[in-house]
């Protein structure tokens, strides 16, 4: 019988990624293709779309020939990406008006100072989930409509279109036939309404953006038109499955009961707690999100997210040159001076979940004249459990139970130390997969399964992984905490 494979794109940060699954769900192999990171001297954060959608038919072609897999028994295509960033185009001509603007980017905080209010704010949490920020999409599109010469008149017109990363990257695999997103994605917009699985008019009145401008939205295994990849396939295949990054890593993990939570390592981290079918709002400053639907019924959890995980070491390698490879940080923390109480808040962009200050800045705090490279790179990476181990503490609070176990993926999973100060902190096991693509296997599930070619539970109970286990003791942990607190309300308060 002819194998059928899965294909997975991955529209990250630093670039854009393609993998293949084989028939049993058997991750074999990936392949990265980067796209450049946008900076202007104000901090705000882009990518040029067009580049982004070279990259996609490059990506995929070196996959499938460096797998050896004939093009023709490739089954389905998934899509899965960085989920707030968002791209505006113009509807014939396929063309971005600007770079796609990026989750990390902070440039319409002053439009939501404009709009905000305390009536605003309850109105978008209660349809939405999400708390007001410039974070999420729909405030970066008003502004692109507001700043862009002409964007406004076109919107207006209906010659525009807006989307994730993921509906940009179904309309170019597409040729533009297929303008749309699933509910993972919609749901990080802040025009979409969490109750009613719906586009909200209302919210689009806020931020004066004509609905005419948004995808449809579909199930996250839904039909998302067909695609032959650029020619590569011999004939077209169905895009099956369409979900967040994060999202996927919570259905790839088995994160499927409620009270289970992972967290999704990359330039920035992800933390996630399934808490089932039903919304649930937040008391403590993290967000409701849409974990993903499936056969027309939504599943819920509550997220922070952290703007920076993975980037703090790429700003130790390529702004402060502390180190010379990513590499080298696990060693150099274990090597930093036990006495030292260096801390790091790495509010570059400002702060996210659970404390939502995006005016902050990035600081070291507690430095003494023996704090040295070593002690500023271990408080670099303790940094990152902090952050992921305040969302926690606060999704906690809501939830009533802390989390059984910590299930992890993505690249910085990689760094021992970084897994055992995680456990340390949050006092319970870490669990890392054998893969940490977690993301693109999500969405690669999702097609599988709406294919039949995968069952959940088989994919599942294949998984292999590795645990990491809590061996600090309960006072230090407390101490460390206590001191990480004071370090950024230094930064809050300054």
């Amino acid at each position: 019988m002819e194998n059928h494979y899965i294909l997975a794109i991955d529209q990250s940060t630093q670039g854009t990624k393609a993998m293949l699954l084989d028939e049993t769900g058997q991750f074999m192999l990936r392949r990265d293709v980067p796209h450049r990171q946008l900076v202007n001297d104000r901090g705000w954060v882009g990518h040029d779309a067009r580049e982004i959608a070279r990259n996609l038919f490059t990506v995929t072609r070196m996959a499938v020939n460096d797998s050896g897999v004939d093009p023709g028994a490739i089954a389905a295509v998934a899509v899965t990406n960085q989920r707030e960033s968002v791209a505006v185009w113009d509807r014939a001509t396929g063309e971005p008006v600007c770079e796609s603007v990026v989750w990390q980017c902070s440039r319409a905080a002053g439009l939501c100072r404009e709009i905000g209010g305390p009536q605003t704010e309850k109105m978008v949490r209660e349809k939405t989930g999400l708390q007001f920020s410039p974070f999420f999409s729909a405030p970066k599109v008003m502004w692109i409509l507001r700043n862009i010469p002409g964007a406004r008149e076109k919107a207006e017109q209906g010659r525009l279109c807006l989307g994730t990363m993921d509906t940009w990257t179904i309309w170019n695999l597409t040729g533009g036939r297929v303008h749309k997103t699933d509910a993972s994605n919609a749901g990080r917009t802040e025009l979409f309404n969490v109750h009613t699985q719906q586009w909200d008019e209302e919210l689009c009145r806020l931020y004066g953006i004509p609905m005419s401008m948004l995808p449809e939205v579909c199930d996250s295994n839904g039909s998302f038109g067909e695609t032959d990849l650029g020619g590569l396939l011999p004939h077209p295949v169905p895009i099956r499955g369409d979900i967040g990054d994060s999202n996927a890593v919570l259905f790839s993990h088995g994160c499927v009961q409620p009270g289970d939570a992972m967290c999704g390592y990359g330039t920035g981290s992800c933390v996630m707690v399934n808490v089932g079918e039903e919304p649930l709002l937040s008391g403590f400053g993290v967000n409701t999100t849409v974990a993903w639907r499936i056969g027309g019924k939504p599943a819920y959890a509550l997220e922070g997210v952290i703007n920076y995980s993975g980037a703090v070491v790429t700003w130790l390698k390529d702004s402060a040159r502390l180190v010379e490879k990513a590499s080298q940080t696990g060693r150099m923390a274990e090597e930093a001076d036990p006495a030292d109480r260096t801390y790091m808040v790495p509010a570059f962009t400002g702060i996210g979940a659970p404390h939502w200050r995006s005016d902050a800045t990035a600081a070291y705090v507690g430095m003494t004249r023996l704090t040295g490279q070593k002690e500023l790179v271990r408080a670099a990476l303790d940094s990152v459990a902090y952050q992921i181990a305040d969302v926690v503490f606060a999704i906690e609070k809501d939830v009533g139970t802390p989390p059984r176990e910590f299930r992890v993926a993505g690249g910085p999973t990689h760094n021992e130390y970084l897994m055992q100060f995680q456990s340390d902190i949050l006092d319970c096991p870490v669990v890392i997969p054998e893969h940490e693509e977690l993301s693109g296997i999500g969405t690669a599930y999702l097609a599988g399964i709406a294919m039949g070619l995968y069952d959940y539970a088989a994919l599942i109970a294949q998984q292999k992984t590795a645990v990491f286990t809590p061996r600090m003791d309960p006072a230090q942990r407390r101490e460390k905490l206590r001191g990480w607190q004071h370090a950024l309300q230094t930064v809050l308060q300054y």
